[in-house]
């Protein structure tokens, strides 16, 4: 197998792009030491768009990139084994399709497909939302980090972030962590590696969500990432490396950013807290730079609520702002205490829901999905309404 280095993957990007797919995948060919097909010419006609197989549903300009990205960990490619075919196998492995009552049920003219990204730290596979009222236009972006042992078909159905994308015509992306990775499917918040910008799992997060901006139109001041338990950890680790992606985050049932260094302080952050390590750094880069809204429920015995008061003192990073208490009880008699600590015009910086009497659950979740608590408030329906009053129109990438 040669060094990915070799792979000429802006050829074969290009390519694609222009719908010249035989001419792609003949880069990959040779990048790779592959020789022609024995059965014959390349499955994928130029100009066309290639076929799906498996239940994939892979874009053309995602195709030389996944293959590109994916041949490290494919194996050796043999003589009459078509890419795609090989490409299916792996996308299986590192996101097997759903069954069950998590598999998610697509409106009309909308799509989820699998697609994957790699780089030097990796590879992960994701699934993306695209609502039937895209047609091109400029629209936010959200992505969503599950928690562990859940998928990213668990996650949609339990979170109903679909739905709600339906509409109001917004893209979602669930990147899935792969058992080889963690063997619960849990990101790994807890090690150094992934708590720093460019290193290890933040590094897979920010590159899919830059790979879906440059394959669809993304409003740029429109992004943002939200997540439960493990995957709320790490949203609050990609809002405090990456706040020139993400314009604010979500953060349900997990921990602030620094809350633990090794898998010993893990535990005793999920247990007692994390207020300790974090606040020992929080002057730097423990910080957390974007606004946040959080949803902790108080008799969560896995990740203790104390975590959900140190994020949003994180995001707060010593401002004065004005705070506002209220209480509520929803419909399904889900009550609630939430507190708003909003900037002079009134805008709310953090945001801090403590759901009464939930545990460890997505607050206003769907039984259809894990980890859920149906009775409300709608954490989902929150989240967007919290992230559209944060809007910026000067961001770098």
């Amino acid at each position: 197998m040669n060094a990915p280095s070799k792979i000429d993957m802006l050829a074969a990007a290009r390519f694609t792009r222009e719908g010249r797919l035989a001419e792609a995948m003949d880069v990959l060919r040779k990048s790779l030491s592959i020789g022609p097909s024995s059965d014959g010419p390349l499955e994928y006609e130029a100009g066309s768009q290639p076929p799906m197989r498996g239940g994939a549903n892979l874009p053309r300009l995602s195709i030389a990139r996944a293959l590109g990205g994916l041949a490290q960990r494919i194996g050796n490619f043999r003589p009459g084994q078509g890419f795609d075919q090989k490409l299916d196998e792996r996308l299986n492995e590192l996101l097997p399709p759903a069954t069950g009552r998590a598999r998610v049920r697509l409106p009309d003219g909308s799509r989820f497909e699998r697609r994957s990204f790699a780089n030097p730290a990796g590879v992960r596979a994701y699934k993306l939302y695209v609502p039937s009222g895209y047609s091109g236009q400029t629209l936010p972006l959200v992505v969503m980090l599950h928690g562990c042992t859940q998928s990213p078909d668990d996650f949609a159905a339990g979170t109903r972030m679909n739905e709600l994308a339906e509409e109001q015509t917004f893209l979602v992306a669930y990147p899935a962590q792969c058992r080889s990775a963690n063997v619960g499917k849990c990101w790994n918040w807890f090690n150094s590696d992934n708590q720093q910008r460019d290193r290890g799992e933040p590094s897979l997060i920010a590159g899919i969500t830059r790979q879906i901006m440059e394959d669809f139109s993304v409003d740029p001041g429109r992004v943002y990432i939200a997540g439960l338990s493990a995957g709320g950890a790490a949203a609050a680790i990609m809002g405090a490396v990456y706040p020139d992606i993400y314009g604010a985050i979500g953060v349900h049932s997990g921990l602030p950013h620094g809350a633990a260094s090794d898998m010993p302080s893990a535990f005793a952050a999920m247990k007692q807290g994390g207020s300790s390590a974090a606040r020992s750094r929080r002057h730097d880069s423990a910080s957390i730079s974007v606004p946040a809204i959080v949803f902790h429920g108080d008799r969560d015995t896995t990740v203790h609520p104390a975590n959900g008061d140190e994020v949003i003192v994180q995001a707060k990073a010593g401002a004065e702002l004005v705070v506002t208490v209220s209480s509520g009880l929803t419909a399904g008699g889900g009550a609630y205490t939430r507190t708003v600590h909003a900037d002079d015009n009134g805008r709310p910086m953090a945001e801090h829901w403590v759901v009464h009497g939930s545990g460890h659950a997505w607050s206003g979740g769907s039984a259809a999905g894990s980890f859920t608590d149906p009775r409300g408030p709608d954490a989902s329906r929150e989240m967007m309404r919290f992230f559209a009053e944060h809007q910026t129109t000067c961001k770098s990438r």
